[in-house]
């Protein structure tokens, strides 16, 4: 059945204390955050409070509204994969089967799973660009891009997170379905949840469209920010949805609605063994996160496009789901410091991320320094100005790195001092020498002369 707000009663209803407490903490952290407009939904499992502030669009000055959609990013993902296994629910395929059996472009890396596809385990490069893949079909870019010699570890050994991984895992709903990934997304999820279909870069539904927005640090000015996501990557990242939406497929999620059997409900939500996702979250099932909190595993997935920032949480034992959308890079920000207070005001402790790790003193790890490579992109650590380490990605600024004896490491910004979750180095279990990083969850593979 459709997933909507309980109708209001003819008289108007005087707002509950924890609404008006939430609607001004939005407002509040929103302005403290730069971001012009922001959507918030708590489903407590008895009760749906909806909220929203400020602007989606400051180019026309639009508001923001319960209703309007905002470019989710990766939150795409989830709804990809909640297809595919849909369709391995009806027996069409095995999620433990090669994918190659049904896309014959990944015929060069036989071993990778349709469920490594899914957990992010297979080892897959996470791809070029936007601008770059924009310029080709989602076959020649998978032939291109998922090689055996592009390979960062054997599949379902390691974890790197990987837009090529669901650019697959959409064609795979496409040969088999024989829909287009925007027409099975909509008729078998997006219509019964009652969410009106919009996507990037396709046609619409009437319903109003969010911008994201870059923000000017100096000046405290943002712009409109135009989304550049290529066609074909549309499964790992082309959906547009609301707060609202969002807490509906949530609830989807954790076995709350009829879209989703318990059992594909129940697979999405199981941890693979292999998959450490470092600073993303503490786990990674089929197609979500998993965020341990006080003995129970919330699942759910974050979601970034050109300056917007969207977040989903779930508890499947006790029914509750947050949800969160907002229009600009401090979106980010604004999510963690909202989950702290939703945790304070609700009694629920509500996961913004991976778990804080006590990690000790920092160290010296100089054997960490080299050159390392995901595809087309390179990552150098060498010592800074300073003689610290730092890390460069693809010949930008390097940012220094504070490393930790369990080779975990941390940025730090060179504005502030703060330091931000980095990632981890890992070592060959043969010969103890460091052979890959992991940084915000991408591995890349140390190169023969680094």
């Amino acid at each position: 059945m459709p997933y909507t707000i309980p109708a209001a009663p003819a008289a108007p209803r005087t707002p509950s204390p924890l609404r008006r407490e939430l609607q001004g903490r939005l407002d509040a952290l929103a302005r403290t955050h730069r971001v012009p407009g922001a959507q918030l939904a708590l489903d407590t499992g008895t009760d749906v409070i909806t909220l929203h502030t400020g602007t989606a669009d400051v180019t026309t000055g639009s508001p923001m509204t319960e209703n309007t959609a905002v470019p989710l990013g990766s939150l795409t993902k989830p709804y990809t994969a909640a297809l595919v296994l849909l369709l391995a629910d009806d027996g069409d395929l095995d999620l433990d089967e090669p994918a190659a059996r049904h896309l014959p472009e990944l015929r060069s890396i036989p071993e990778v799973t349709i469920r490594h596809l899914l957990s992010h385990t297979g080892g897959l490069p996470t791809g070029p660009d936007s601008d770059t893949a924009a310029a080709t079909t989602a076959t020649r870019y998978l032939a291109a891009v998922c090689t055996a010699r592009d390979a960062l570890f054997a599949p379902g050994t390691g974890f790197s997170y990987s837009n090529a991984g669901y650019v697959a895992a959409g064609r795979l709903v496409e040969t088999v379905t024989g829909m287009a990934w925007h027409d099975a997304v909509r008729a078998l999820l997006l219509e019964p949840l009652g969410t009106a279909p919009a996507f990037i870069g396709h046609a619409t539904s009437a319903r109003p469209v969010a911008a994201g927005h870059a923000v000017n640090t100096a000046t405290g000015r943002a712009r409109a920010a135009r989304q550049n996501l290529a066609p074909l990557e549309a499964p790992a990242g082309a959906l547009l949805g609301s707060a609202l939406d969002l807490a509906a497929f949530g609830q989807a999620l954790i076995g709350s609605s009829d879209l989703l059997p318990p059992a594909v409900a129940k697979e999405m939500r199981r941890a693979e063994p292999a998959a450490g996702p470092g600073t993303l979250a503490d786990g990674w099932g089929p197609g979500l996160a998993l965020y341990q909190r006080d003995g129970r595993v919330w699942c759910g997935h974050d979601g970034n496009a050109q300056g917007t920032s969207c977040h989903l949480r779930a508890d499947p034992e006790s029914g509750v789901v947050v949800a969160f959308t907002g229009n600009a890079g401090g979106a980010t920000a604004l999510w963690h410091d909202l989950a702290a207070e939703l945790s304070a005001l609700t009694g629920k402790r509500i996961p913004a991320g991976a778990r804080a790790a006590d990690r000790g003193r920092p160290v010296e790890l100089p054997e960490c320094a080299g050159t390392y490579r995901n595809g087309g992109t390179t990552y150098r650590v060498a010592p800074g100005p300073d003689g610290s380490p730092a890390l460069s990605v693809d010949g930008d600024p390097p940012i220094p790195l504070v490393c930790y004896a369990d080779l975990s490491c941390d940025l730090l910004d060179p504005a502030t001092g703060r330091r931000e979750p980095g990632g981890r180095f890992h070592r060959d279990p043969v010969t103890g020498v460091v052979e890959r990083v992991q940084i915000s969850g991408r591995t890349a593979r140390r190169t023969a002369d680094g």
